[in-house]
Parts: structure tokens; C-alpha cells; sequence
């Protein structure tokens, strides 16, 4: 047994009931310390937005600063600098998950398609992303998706070729099921409404869902998390102390069903407010300044 596991497991009897914020804090840091299998990346600094150059500079920062918590990291984009980050992590021992973000413009996709062949065949990916829930927001049809991903599959044969989508949509959309190596499901009880009581379990079910759809490949949960301010939906209600319990929740499963998971998101990154409201800012470990919040 691991010693992440064997930490879990002494975890594993505890109680959120009557836990002072105090208390919360103190298990989040010995879960957080205890290390997770992975996090996704976020690159961008206050003021800096996608469309803006990042520097290798800002990412090593970064990566410095999360990498001793985490055994792989997602990047979501192969443009703009964003191709610079697998090269860093795997400077620092990490493992990648390297996405290429496709959406309606041809000219981006092809050069992020390009990107990624590119970085892969540089030894920098463990797992190549194709598309991230481009079927979700119908930006794409399934034919143009399944095109890119069949053409990074022949590009890059040694590496495992993935999609990222909601959990629900494998079920929906065996051809894509079948075009990928590996299941990416992002699982979100929050975007669902779901108190933070039923969390893990409503988790758990998305999970199995894509589970059932992935005739026995393997499935990684791709993004899940909990905002720690903002706007609440329905149940679901953004806080410190919320967050702090699902991070904790989702750390436990992972370790005591090695269920891999990568955590949304490291650092805050005030520009995600304009899709996704006020709680788009607040999904970070770390908030925007590069502080541990808890």
C-alpha cells in the first residue's frame, strides 16, 4: 500500500459532522500533503486571458509551486505557450495529460492538431487529448471529431488517444467511445445542483455511467472540483468549508479505489467568470496571487 493510500485510510472513519472550519483545514492540508494522481493546470495570471502569450517563465512558476502535490498534470490547449507546459512538468518528474482545444475555427484546430502531434513526438505526452467537450457545446459535428481524432491515433500510434467530454456523453455517442483509447469523463456534481452532502455519491455515479460506456477501457475522470465562492445552483452551494470537504471526499475515493482523477483546477483564473458566472474565479487550491488558500 502506498503511503498516500495508508493516509487515506486512517482518514477513511472521519466525520465532516461538527467540524469546525479550523478542523477542515487541518485535514485538507494532510490530504493535500498526502498527494493526488492528478491536477489540471491553470496558466493564466490575473489580467492574462486565452488569446494572450504565456511565458515558460509564469509556467515554471507555477509548476514549481504545485508539483510536489500532484503525479501528472493536464494542460487543455497546444497554442499560444500552452505547448510549453509538458515540457515543464515532465522537467519537474510529472506525468501529462496534453489536450488540443478545438473549436469552430479550422485554421485553430489544425494548428493545435499540429501542436500536439508535435509535443507528443517530442516524448512530452503521456496521453494525448483530442477535443474538450466540443460535443457538449456543439461546436463541432461527431464526423469533424472523430476526422482529428483518427488522425492524431495515425500520427502518434505509441501514445494512448483520448476525448474529453461530460460523463454522459460516451454513453450517447458510441462511434467517439469507440475512437478513443481512453475514456476522459469530466464529472461535475456542482454544475448538477447537487448539496455537497450527496457529492461523492452523486460522483460516483457519473463515473459508473461512463464506466458502462467504455466496453472495458479505461476510464479517467478528466476534471471534477468545487467552487470555494460565488453564486450558488439549486443545492449546490459554493463555500470554503464545501470545498474543502469535496477535495477532501475526492482525494479519499481516489486513493482507496485508485480511481484516477485529476482536480479542477490549481489556481484561480478570474477570466472564467464570463462562461460560467461569478464561481467561474474560484476553483483553484491556490488563489489567484499563487497562495494555498487553506
Amino acid at each position: 500500500m502506498s503511503l498516500r493510500s495508508e493516509k487515506m485510510l486512517a482518514l477513511a472513519g472521519q466525520s465532516f459532522k461538527g467540524k469546525t472550519t479550523e478542523e477542515l483545514e487541518g485535514l485538507f492540508k494532510i490530504v493535500l500533503e498526502s498527494g493526488m494522481h492528478g491536477l489540471c493546470f491553470s496558466p493564466y495570471e490575473e489580467g492574462q486571458n486565452p488569446g494572450d502569450q504565456l511565458t515558460e517563465a509564469q509556467i515554471h512558476r507555477r509548476m514549481q509551486i504545485i508539483s510536489p502535490y500532484t503525479k501528472w498534470i493536464r494542460s487543455f490547449s497546444c497554442t499560444e505557450g500552452n505547448e510549453l507546459i509538458a515540457k515543464v512538468a515532465k522537467g519537474y518528474g510529472l506525468k501529462t495529460l496534453v489536450g488540443a482545444w478545438l473549436c469552430e475555427d479550422e485554421a485553430i484546430n489544425r494548428k493545435e492538431i499540429e501542436n500536439l502531434i508535435k509535443v507528443t513526438n517530442e516524448g512530452h505526452v503521456d496521453i494525448a487529448a483530442v477535443g474538450n467537450e466540443v460535443m457538449y457545446r456543439k461546436e463541432l459535428t461527431e464526423a469533424q471529431l472523430l476526422q482529428y481524432i483518427y488522425q492524431v491515433k495515425e500520427a502518434i500510434p505509441d501514445t494512448p488517444v483520448g476525448y474529453v467530454d461530460a460523463y454522459y456523453e460516451f454513453g450517447a455517442r458510441p462511434n467517439i467511445t469507440e475512437a478513443c483509447d481512453v475514456i476522459l469523463a469530466n464529472c461535475y456534481p456542482y454544475w448538477e445542483g447537487c448539496h455537497i452532502d450527496y457529492s461523492l455519491l452523486y460522483m460516483k455515479d457519473m463515473y459508473h455511467q461512463a464506466l458502462g460506456a467504455a466496453n472495458g477501457k479505461k476510464v479517467i475522470i478528466s476534471e471534477t472540483g468545487w467552487p470555494s465562492e460565488g453564486t450558488g445552483l439549486e443545492g449546490a452551494q459554493p463555500s470554503p468549508e464545501n470545498f474543502m470537504k469535496y477535495f477532501i471526499n475526492t482525494q479519499r475515493w481516489s486513493a482507496e479505489e485508485d480511481i484516477e482523477i485529476f482536480y479542477f483546477s490549481s489556481f484561480d483564473e478570474a477570466w472564467k467568470v464570463g462562461a460560467e458566472g461569478d464561481v467561474g474565479a474560484y476553483w483553484g487550491l491556490w488563489d489567484k496571487n499563487e497562495k494555498l488558500k487553506f
